[in-house]
Formats: structure tokens, sequence, C-alpha cells
């Protein structure tokens, strides 16, 4: 599902990484776990998310303080220990702000 955004300027959040094959059960949990609440936070606009060998979710932002605020979260803070220690052999962060987008909807 493609999110629908406002219009912009607003920040996308990349967040690529390549997953060890362990524990996905827990992990499968805690990804559900994370984008309920990322739904509920203020600036929250919506996520693409896609996952073969790489796996890509971008999350976006009205903002980067809400940005900020979504990174310091306790649940969230919790969430990247595990995914250091258990579930990432890497991964890259990256926000950008969106000044234009278009698409198609058929």
């Amino acid at each position: 599902m493609i999110a629908k955004t406002t219009e912009p300027p607003y920040f996308a959040v990349i967040f690529t990484s390549l997953r060890k094959e362990t524990e996905p059960e827990e992990y499968h949990f805690m990804a559900e776990k994370m984008l309920e609440l990322a739904h509920s936070q203020p600036g929250f606009l919506g996520y693409e998310s896609a996952r073969n060998e790489v796996g890509i979710t971008v999350s976006y932002w009205t903002d980067t303080e809400s940005i900020r605020k979504w990174k310091s979260h306790s649940e969230h803070l919790t969430a990247q220990q595990n995914g250091r220690k258990k579930w990432y052999e890497s991964y890259k962060v990256r926000v950008c702000k969106v000044e234009r987008d278009y698409g198609f909807e058929g």
C-alpha cells in the first residue's frame, strides 16, 4: 500500500536493514507493535515497507520534532536496543525532507 501523505514539505525516515535469521516471531511481534505505536504518534503520516534480502521501511512525518520524539519514545528505544542485540546484522537510518511528490492512481 502506498502511504497517503500531506502536501510537501514533509519528512521521510528511511530505515534500511539486513536481518539475522534469529527469533522471527519475536521480531514480527515487535515490528507490528512499533507500527501500531507509530500510528498514534503526533506528526506520523504513514509508512511503506518491503523486504527481500534487504528490508526498507520508509515512515513519513510532518516535521523533524515528531521524528525526534518518536526516536526517543521509551518503547521504541527498547525495540532499537533489541534490534542491535538480536535482530539486525546492520542497519542505516536516513532522514530526508520531501520537497516535491507526484504520482498516478489508476
